[in-house]
Formats: structure tokens, C-alpha cells, sequence
């Protein structure tokens, strides 16, 4: 174990069946220390986290906390030997309906060896000085649904300090508090830096990881891709090892567009971020790529009107363009493919046909009847078109793989003609092939219309669009034509590196 290295992880493997979602990591969290924990989507931070807190037991490889071995069979046996995990979902650390002094000794009282009587006064008195040792400056006899989501999470935290432990696991803390809110957690992390705890941060937002890292891990595929801790930090670099740099895929030949379908002008879509304004033109595929976090799905949303933008102007083509909701947008000529097709889009008991109608059955209706041949010729037409691998458009969603089914998504918003097609993370959870199908697809049908892809991978937005924009803390960072783009330049920007002007 290296110096000062209160926890290790040696060699852990875990598998779910046949797949492996890690292939042998291997980590050290030292006293007094943040170490930063990047990683794209699916590449293996949770399962990480879920090892070492107990919830899932591990495949293969060794831990050790000060020395000894460690192998919690139960989140509760990690919280009592010293490791405790705060999760990204904040209600996951506090009970809403009791007040701030009965969930900072919670766990106490309903611990092992909890006293049977229960003493508000002693209750009280043992909040505060849990509250005191963390600096939570809040009532203690707030109830915690009426405190702000910055303030639940300093509750969260401080409960999870009480157990004293030695090693703190935060997932992404601050994916919902605002930059003044931010800043609050981070004094808190400093203090409890002071006090020797070693923290596992988990997170994307660049400005969260200048902000507090010691050192950086980058986690991509499920192995460890990158280590950084020699000052100053290698930012850049650790954005390089999450993501990868594999730009070896096919290149796509840039388009220009003369022709603005849709622009937005000052558009502010979350608090303290600068403005967004961009045009995007007719028969043009543009990317918008950056981390996770970053507000890609919020831009995405508020372009369909799921979201209000909270200032600033859209127009669609030249006409005021404003969303009360996804059916405005939708009669406006915006669709979107939704980031996650299980929970916002495909229907699994829906056979191919229906899925891809859905949204436009009264478009396919006459006097309430619906035009069977109409919705089984354009069901026929896109599987023809995507190359969705089924017996016939009256396969059950459920029957199908995860990359047709993304297919079936993508088809159900080409089957109808658009003015603006916005994709969240099309790409996301299919292999190279279907990605590759889809990519062409969207090319070769975009005459016509604007088309906006949201993803985090590089090579996905190399692969597909004309124009390639950076996003970074809810606002454009860079902007690149698909042609001799300086990659390094781009991975900056990503990074939250320092700009010069826009490409």
C-alpha cells in the first residue's frame, strides 16, 4: 500500500453473466485526499462504487482499509468498518419528513446497540455536535423536505460523517446545485480534507475537478485508463484517457448549410451560465459533444419544450419559436429521440409497427379510425431504411436487441418529415455496426431539415456531423468545422481548458 493510502483496491473483477463491467482495477485513496473518479457512461464507476459499499459483492481482486482486509457483504458492514457512500440521488441520504437533527443521529438510534428510550434532548445534543464539527450552519429543527437541495445535501454529508469514517465516496454531488450552492460543498469538502478523511469524488464538471482534486483517475471499458497526480494536473490528459481518442473511424465529408432553419439567441438555460446562441441550417448535421453534465440533455429538452429557457429567443424559420410543451414542439416540426428509450421512449408490449406510430396516430387517423396500411408501410419503410434486424414490424420491442431497438427509436422520428431533429445520445448502449447505420442514415436523410445530435463521445461526432459544438458548464464553449479540426484544441474545450476565440 503506498504511503498514506488508507484504502486499496487490487486486481477486482466483476461480470454480470458473460459480460465483464470490470476487468481488474486496481486504486488507492490516500488521508487527507480528493481523488477525482472520471468515466463515461457505462464504464464501470457505479459497479465500483456498489463493491465497495457493500451492495454488490465482487467477482475477483482484494481490498484493504488501513491495513486490513475489507469485504462488506452489506452497505451497513462498509458504513461500520469506515467507508460510507453519499449517492447522487440526495433523498437516497436523508428521510425528507423528519427534521435535520433526528437525520443527522439516525443512525444511531436505529444502529446496533441503540439505546430503547428515546431522549429528544439527548438527540439534540448530539446533532449539534455533529453539526458543529462540519460547520453546518442550518436549524437543526427544519424539517428536511423544506430545506434547499444544497442544504439536504450538506445533511447527507454531515450524517454520513458522523460514523467518523475514514473514507468518504461523494457521486456527483453537485448535479443539482447551483455554482453559489457548489461552493458551499466544497467548503465542506476542504474541512473534512483537514480532518484526514480520504474522498472519492465522483464527477464531470470541470470546474468541480479544478477545483478539488488531488488526483485525477480516468475509468473507461471498465479498467483504470489513466492515473494523474503529478502537479500541476493533467486536465486535459485525464478527459483524453475517459473518453478515448480512437479517431480512426470513418470521417465524414463537411456540409455547408446557407439556409437557418432554426437560431437561438441569448438562450440561458440554468442558473449563473452564459448565454447560448447558435443557427443551425437546412440540411446540416451538427453535433453539440461534451461531458456529462454539462447540460446537454437540458438544451436538448428546452429546444422541445420540456424545459422553459430562463431568457433569451429561438426562432424556427424566422418565426418566433417558443414551446409551452413537447406537443407544441412536436406540431412546430421539432422531434426528439430522448436520451433513455426505456424510461421516454419505447413501449417493450408495443410490436414495431405501433412503437414507430405512436406519436402520430392521430396523423394516421381518419375520423378516429386508424389507417392500418399507411402505419404498416411506414413501419416496412424505415426497418427497410435503418436495417432493423426483426422477422416483420409485428415483432414486440422486447423481443428485439438493444441497438434495434434504438433503431426502432430513431425510426419512429424520421418517419415523418421534421424542420429540426434533435438526438440525445442516439449512439448510446450499440455497437459499432447499428452506430454506424444509423450515423449513415441520418446523413443521407437530412436534406430538408436541421439536424442536432447530443453526444459525449468524440468519435460519434466525427463520425456524423458538418459541425462539431463544445459545450461545457450549460453554455457553448467552441465551435469547429468537420474538416482538419485541431482534436487537441477540441479536447480542451471539453477539458474546460482555457479558449482563443472560436473556430
Amino acid at each position: 500500500m503506498g504511503a498514506d493510502a488508507v484504502f486499496h483496491v487490487e486486481g477486482l473483477r466483476k461480470s454480470f453473466g458473460q459480460n465483464e463491467v470490470l476487468g481488474g482495477i486496481s486504486l488507492e485513496l490516500h488521508a487527507g485526499e480528493v481523488t477525482v473518479l472520471m468515466g463515461a457512461n457505462g464504464a464501470g464507476k457505479s459497479t465500483l462504487v456498489k463493491i465497495i459499499s457493500g451492495v454488490y459483492a465482487r467477482g475477483a481482486g482484494t481490498m484493504r482499509l488501513a491495513g486490513d482486509a475489507f469485504d462488506p457483504q452489506t452497505p451497513a458492514e462498509a458504513i461500520r468498518a469506515g467507508v460510507v457512500t453519499v449517492h447522487q440521488n440526495i433523498n437516497d441520504g436523508v428521510v425528507a419528513d423528519l427534521d435535520v437533527a433526528t437525520n443527522l443521529t439516525l443512525d444511531r438510534l436505529s444502529g446496533k446497540g441503540a439505546s430503547m428510550l428515546f431522549k429528544p434532548a439527548n438527540i439534540r445534543a448530539e446533532a449539534k455536535a455533529v453539526a458543529d464539527r462540519m460547520g453546518l450552519a442550518i436549524d437543526l429543527k427544519a424539517r428536511v423536505s423544506d430545506l434547499s437541495l444544497a442544504d439536504r445535501q450538506m445533511v447527507a454529508i454531515a450524517r454520513a460523517m458522523a460514523h467518523e469514517p475514514k473514507v468518504l465516496i461523494l457521486d456527483e454531488p453537485t448535479s443539482s446545485l447551483s455554482s453559489a450552492e457548489a461552493d458551499r460543498l466544497f467548503s465542506l469538502i476542504d474541512r473534512l480534507r483537514g480532518h484526514g478523511v480520504a474522498i472519492l469524488y465522483i464527477s464531470h464538471r470541470m470546474s468541480d475537478i479544478r477545483r478539488l482534486a488531488d488526483r485525477i483517475v480516468s475509468m473507461r471499458d471498465g479498467v483504470i485508463s489513466g492515473v494523474f497526480d503529478q502537479k500541476p494536473l493533467d486536465y486535459e490528459g485525464a478527459v483524453n484517457a475517459m473518453l478515448g481518442r480512437k479517431i480512426h473511424l470513418d470521417r465524414v465529408v463537411a456540409r455547408s448549410s446557407a439556409s437557418a432553419v432554426f437560431t437561438a439567441e441569448g438562450l440561458r438555460i440554468a442558473h449563473g451560465a452564459k448565454p447560448i446562441s447558435m443557427t443551425l441550417g437546412a440540411g446540416e448535421v451538427v453535433a453539440i459533444t461534451g461531458l456529462v453534465g454539462v447540460g446537454k440533455t437540458a438544451l436538448a429538452e428546452t429546444l422541445f419544450g420540456v424545459r422553459r429557457p430562463l431568457a433569451g429567443a429561438m426562432q424556427m424559420d424566422g418565426k418566433p419559436y417558443a414551446p409551452a410543451s413537447a406537443r407544441e414542439a412536436i406540431a412546430a416540426g421539432v422531434f426528439l429521440v430522448a436520451k433513455d428509450r426505456t424510461e421516454s421512449g419505447i413501449v417493450a408490449g408495443f410490436n414495431i409497427e405501433r412503437n414507430i406510430s405512436l406519436p402520430f396516430l392521430k396523423r394516421m387517423s381518419s375520423l378516429g379510425v386508424m389507417k392500418k396500411r399507411a402505419e404498416r408501410l411506414a413501419a416496412r419503410r424505415q426497418i427497410d431504411e435503418l436495417g432493423i434486424v426483426c422477422r416483420s414490424e409485428k415483432d414486440e420491442l422486447s423481443a428485439l436487441s438493444g441497438g434495434n431497438q434504438q433503431k426502432v427509436m430513431v425510426a419512429r422520428w424520421m418517419s415523418q418529415a421534421s424542420r429540426l431533429f434533435i438526438l440525445d445520445e442516439p449512439f448510446q448502449g450499440v455497437d459499432i455496426s447499428a452506430r454506424r447505420d444509423i450515423a449513415a442514415k441520418l446523413r443521407a436523410s437530412a436534406d430538408g431539415r436541421a439536424t442536432l445530435i447530443f453526444v459525449t463521445e468524440i468519435d460519434e461526432a466525427l463520425e456524423t456531423a458538418d459541425r462539431i459544438l463544445v459545450m461545457s458548464e450549460h453554455t457553448i464553449v467552441g465551435e469547429h468545422r468537420n474538416a482538419d479540426i485541431d482534436l487537441d484544441r477540441l479536447l480542451a474545450e471539453v477539458a474546460g481548458g482555457p479558449l482563443h476565440g472560436v473556430a
